[in-house]
């Protein structure tokens, strides 16, 4: 009777390896290629925080322009730092008024540019003050989040402020065979709105989509498919079943024991 549910259950969640693989849909020929969307540049908005931090030729003077916290920050550990992507990140708040309170300099309007154009703006403006002075800018507040049908389900803070929907979701240790692969959901605020879009990985044409990079703050939903719903309804069925199996069977051993 075991082996009978067993199967039953295998049978009705079962996945087709047809929705299983990604990519599948695009031209009938053994090499082929596809323009890639446009790289995502992001840039600085209120509330976010930066990190800043200032070297020359003379350590001494180029430390007036470092906070004392910078040294804490995670440096190079790749896409996902090992910290928790919640706690507190030293660095420069990005005011109301768009603008950073950098020393020596005053106020700086950052809202709406690039990390690479504020570099380039403050290393301009400590020439006056330091010899060959190099600056080192950060969104340390760049995270996403991927939830749902993965193995990894997690916030994520992305340090080097550039990642894909497909690098995403390798740090989610990729989706489950129950995750919809069809019908991906990435969820976007922008300008006060938030925007719903569907992403189709079977089909290689996504690559090309304005979704293939994440912006800040974006959340990748993998739905559930009929299997895991058929899997979950099975559990449901079958383990009352096995209890009471169970029970029989100790109740039976008690009668003849005694």
């Amino acid at each position: 009777m075991s082996s009978l549910l067993v199967l039953a259950c295998l049978l009705s969640s079962c996945v087709s390896s047809k929705n299983l693989a990604l990519f599948q849909e695009g031209p009938n020929t053994t090499i082929d290629s596809l323009s890639i969307a446009k790289q995502y540049t992001p840039t600085v908005q209120i509330g976010d925080v930066l990190s800043i931090t200032v070297t020359s030729l003379n350590p001494e003077a180029s430390a007036v322009f470092n906070l004392p916290e910078s040294q804490a920050l995670i440096q190079g550990q790749g896409l996902n730092a090992s910290a928790n992507p919640l706690a507190y990140q030293p660095g420069y708040v990005v005011n109301k008024d768009g603008s950073i309170d950098f020393p020596m300099l005053g106020k700086i309007p950052v809202t709406g540019k690039s990390s690479t154009e504020i570099n380039a703006f403050i290393k301009d403006k400590l020439k006056a003050y330091l010899k060959e002075p190099s600056v080192n800018v950060r969104n340390v507040n760049f995270r996403i989040s991927v939830l749902g049908e993965v193995n990894h389900p997690s916030l994520f803070l992305i340090n080097n402020e550039q990642v894909t929907l497909l690098q995403a979701l390798s740090m989610a240790n990729d989706l489950t065979i129950y995750g919809k692969r069809e019908n991906v959901l990435i969820i976007r605020e922008e300008n006060g709105k938030k925007t719903f879009a569907r992403i189709n990985l079977n089909r290689r044409d996504f690559f090309s989509s304005p979704y293939y990079y994440l912006h800040p703050n974006d959340v990748v939903y993998v739905e559930p498919n009929q299997a895991r719903a058929a899997a979950t309804d099975n559990t449901y069925r079958v383990v009352p079943i096995v209890i009471s199996a169970v029970s029989a069977v100790l109740v039976l051993v008690s009668v003849i024991i005694r």
